[in-house]
């Protein structure tokens, strides 16, 4: 069977690890494409909340083969965690497999990140400081410690000691910070490694064969299609591809097998760290948003800004990655609103925008174009069917759905399996 991939079409924190949970029920295999430990997927299921970082949200369902795939950048200390705290809490961790391919997140990636992000005095991304673009960096120089790696201990050795003298000479002369010991580092590597050398494989064959197999496979996506390292709010981006494109490439998986695209987007507008954010409130609406929808970061804890949602980046990532149907999360945080906004276009220096331009010092001072609806103000937290949704928000939906250009399949109204109404 051909694959479907789910994606983020905001800034990321969508809900895609609810959505990949949801579908995995009727799913083989989930495929975790891209992104780092950076990314963070909360799952409520019976069996309580789970915050997942690397591993991919499917593992929370029987009878489901879970991959690393080779675009996702590994910590192998935050892997180690979340594997112990599933297998503590009865979840069966043998159905995880690793990309050989996939790259490891060191320590020194981490140092890395912070001391280039005090450097940018007062432009700072917003990075997550856990080494995730560094760890890329070096993948794209062709200087990455790969998993495959691990398997191997006189290649890890002569491979880290190589890395380890750069990346301390930069520390040295750069930024005069303390060095990395080489060989407290590569005990480490061992250390970790050990319970997780079983799990490392060719995990592209393991995904081809699968859909030779005739196999349901979902591809997850971290991050969101607007923090693409091309066509997202750069430099405000993330250092990977969580788009549709991207997913094929980080999973293993060719174009022509993929017949549906998922994309999924709040209700409103949020995002961490700096860059630009048109419909952004920083006001009581903005905070009332943040509390309702408790939008802090899953990974740092960060409040994340928030704002009305924003049609004009949406339509973009629709187009750009082929969004075949939405999935619409949180819409019940708006059900105590009178009125709900929609952007539809930027205004700048009296001219138009619908589109969110590659130079973003062309965004400073745009100003949003509203459509303004009736909120519906009503509880939608217990409903279970799409048409026991208000007539205001089947509306708002309605709206939505012609500036993605593609028809809302799933509507979320709270953090619970059963809370996705299907459509």
């Amino acid at each position: 069977m051909p694959a479907t991939i789910i994606m983020g079409g905001q800034w990321g924190d969508e809900g895609k690890g609810k959505l990949t949970d949801a579908l995995a029920g009727s799913a083989s295999m989930v495929v975790r494409a891209n992104g780092g430990s950076n990314a963070g997927h909360t799952v409520k299921t019976d069996k309580g909340v789970f915050k997942l970082h690397l591993i991919p949200s499917g593992i929370l369902n029987d009878d489901v083969d879970c991959v690393i795939g080779a675009g996702v950048v590994v910590d192998l200390p935050t892997l180690a965690e979340e594997l112990r705290d599933l297998a503590n809490r009865g979840i069966d961790i043998s159905r995880l497999r690793i990309s050989d391919r996939a790259h490891l997140v060191l320590p020194y990636h981490a140092q890395l990140d912070r001391l280039e992000e005090q450097r940018r005095e007062g432009e700072e991304i917003g990075t997550t400081l856990r080494g995730n673009g560094p760890a890329y960096a070096d993948k794209v120089a062709r200087h990455g410690i790969r998993m495959c790696d691990l398997l191997d201990d006189a290649i890890l050795r002569r491979k880290l000691a190589i890395e380890v003298d750069s990346k301390n000479a930069i520390f040295a002369n750069v930024f005069h910070a303390p060095e990395v010991d080489f060989m407290e580092l590569y005990n480490e590597l061992n250390e970790l490694a050990e319970g997780i050398r079983p799990l490392i494989t060719p995990t592209e064959v393991v995904v081809q064969d699968a859909l030779a197999d005739g196999a349901n496979i979902l591809i997850e996506c971290a991050q969101g299609a607007m923090l693409d390292i091309d066509y997202g709010t750069y430099p405000y981006v993330t250092s990977s591809s969580p788009t549709a494109a991207g997913a094929c490439q980080g999973a293993g998986v060719a174009p022509p097998q993929v017949t549906r695209v998922l994309g999924v987007y709040k209700a409103y507008s949020t995002r961490v760290g700096a860059g630009p954010m048109v419909t952004e409130l920083n006001d009581e609406t903005g905070e009332l948003i943040r509390q309702r929808g408790n939008e802090y970061g899953t990974t740092t804890g960060r409040p994340r800004r928030t704002g009305w949602f924003d049609g004009v980046a949406a339509r973009q990532s629709g187009r750009l990655n082929g969004v075949t149907e939405v999935a619409l999360t949180l819409v019940d945080v708006l059900d105590t609103f009178e009125n709900v906004n929609v952007c539809t276009g930027y205004h700048l220096s009296g001219a138009e925008l619908h589109h969110v331009p590659a130079q973003l010092d062309n965004l400073v001072g745009a100003t949003p174009e509203w459509a303004t609806l009736p909120g519906w103000n009503q509880d939608t937290t217990e409903l279970r069917s799409f048409n026991d949704l208000p007539e205001n928000a089947q509306a708002y939906i309605g709206v939505i759905e012609e500036q993605i250009g593609a028809p809302v399949k799933y509507v979320g109204v709270g953090p619970a399996r059963e809370q996705l109404l299907s459509r």
